[in-house]
């Protein structure tokens, strides 16, 4: 069998149809093929990248209908990068959720196991999709999924949220659909490759009122302020393991979405500095919300948008070394924050009101995990030598070369105050009187073993980074030379070339 792209999209898809008929058979079946499913993704992400590595680019034109006519799937040294990162982190989800619930509805769990999955499958989607209309059908998909698994648990506040989410996310569907809609009167194509061939005969105005819709639209799953009120309510009230998901994953196809777009599809001048401006504001704003938080999630969920924030800011200095940087942190937030969510919810599991002071003493109790979640807390802010240090120095290297002084003021600035919240957690965990109150969760071997693969892996890229830059180094490279991209898509007549 010859493993291409469209194995993302089809086997999820069969899997889940299957879910329901299965688990007639065997009640365990429903938590344990998304595992499969998961691994699987793992074995298709190798094989790719083996050939990305080799020949710069990977095509699957489906049903043999060549592009721009037919619909077709590419991985590039960036959507390869994502993708190999969310399949990993999707099999570690998977492990860490494995009875993370001992008591649940036979048919809560077919239910969640399917939408986790094709929340999955959605941000992959997005990524490797080649056609602007069908990542708006995967971004709906994200969205669907996202929206259901936020409202899952219908004894806490996750239907208001659900329904914030809903709302929001709506919205953002309609703008972006509206942008699709005009560029396509424009252009005539839905391919992205031809679309960026042909996007300098579109009238200035038209083409900065496109870009605005796309911005806004995507902006909301990337997190960016003021798109992002629903990431405090989704990711306090969806499940542990959807919140690592979230985190980890649905942030980043966002992020991604809107990336390829400023740089594939646009041409337009100050689309940079928007990012960065959009950037500080977002990074600014959730830094100082963060600290404010009494509710751990609550906190992890805008000191996540504040990562995003930092994203976009390297990604809108626009570089080949800030470039690189973003493409790292991305990779750090992604392995740091699924670290953070994970500990934190095993940390919070019984706590009533889910506040910073029910941690009080708590390392006594689950030594591990408590070490794991400072793991994450030093990481994140970019102490040495852990892997966020690496991905900030870069950032701060990619604004000196440009003299941009006062972004690097700001960053170093919003990094004291993440020092100041993560350390006062910490300080709780450690250093407080211990509470009796709260019953402790042991989570499962196979929780244990997922937070300790990305605590290595933590450790491991902070220690030896250039096990990693390599490789950011070339996908930066290829993301910023459109020309390539474009040549290649619209000359891919085979299935893999």
């Amino acid at each position: 069998m010859v493993i291409t792209p469209i194995h993302y999209i089809f086997v999820p898809l069969i899997a889940a149809f299957a879910i329901p008929l299965l688990s007639k058979i065997n009640k365990e079946l429903p938590r344990i093929i998304p595992g499969f499913v998961m691994f699987y993704n793992i074995i298709i992400s190798v094989v790719l990248m083996q050939q990305v590595n080799e020949f710069g680019y990977v095509s699957e034109v489906i049903a043999g209908w060549k592009a721009p006519f037919g619909i077709n799937l590419i991985i590039t040294p960036f959507s390869g990068f994502l993708v190999s990162l969310i399949s990993v982190l999707g099999f570690l989800i998977w492990m860490y959720g494995y009875r993370f619930k001992q008591v649940i509805d036979r048919g809560e769990l077919r239910t969640y196991n399917i939408l986790q999955m094709m929340m999955i499958t959605g941000a992959i989607g997005i990524i490797i999709t080649g056609d602007i209309f069908n990542l708006f059908v995967f971004l709906e998909i994200v969205a669907i999924t996202a929206i259901s698994l936020t409202a899952f648990y219908r004894e806490r506040d996750g239907a208001e949220a659900g329904f914030k989410y809903l709302l929001i996310g709506g919205f953002a569907s309609t703008l972006i659909l509206l942008a699709i809609l005009i560029l396509y009167t424009q252009v005539g194509t839905l391919n992205m490759a031809e679309i960026a061939e042909r996007m300098h005969t579109v009238p200035s105005g038209i083409k900065a009122t496109i870009l605005i819709l796309f911005i806004v639209g995507f902006g909301i799953e990337a997190e960016l302020f003021p798109l992002n009120g629903w990431v405090p309510d989704a990711y306090s009230q969806a499940p542990g393991p959807t919140s690592v998901a979230f985190a980890g994953i649905v942030a980043k196809a966002g992020v991604y979405g809107l990336i390829r777009i400023i740089f594939t599809l646009f041409d337009i001048d100050g689309a940079y500095e928007f990012l960065i401006i959009a950037g500080l504001i977002t990074m600014i704003i959730a830094e100082a919300a963060a600290l404010k938080q009494t509710n751990l999630k609550r906190m992890l969920a805008y000191s996540s948008i504040g990562q995003m924030g930092l994203a976009l800011v390297a990604f809108g200095i626009g570089t080949k070394e800030a470039v690189f940087a973003a493409m790292f942190l991305l990779f750090n937030h992604a392995i740091i924050k699924s670290l953070l969510f994970m500990t934190g919810s095993i940390l919070m599991y019984n706590s009533k009101d889910k506040t910073i002071n029910s941690l009080n003493g708590i390392y006594k109790k689950l030594p591990f995990i408590s070490i794991l979640f400072a793991l994450g807390a030093f990481a994140i802010v970019g102490l040495p030598p852990f892997s966020g240090f690496w991905s900030k120095l870069y950032i701060l290297t990619a604004a000196a070369d440009k003299n941009m002084i006062f972004l690097i003021v700001t960053i170093l600035a919003v990094s004291i105050v993440e020092i100041v919240y993560y350390f006062r957690v910490i300080g709780k965990l450690y250093f407080s009187e211990e509470e009796n109150e709260i019953e402790i969760y042991k989570p499962t071997p196979q929780a244990l073993f997922a937070m300790a693969v990305l605590g290595v892996i933590i450790l491991v890229v902070g220690v030896y980074p250039d096990l990693v830059t390599g490789y950011f180094h070339n996908a930066a490279d290829i993301l910023l030379d459109k020309a390539s991209y474009i040549k290649f898509v619209l000359n891919a007549e085979s299935a893999i070339q």
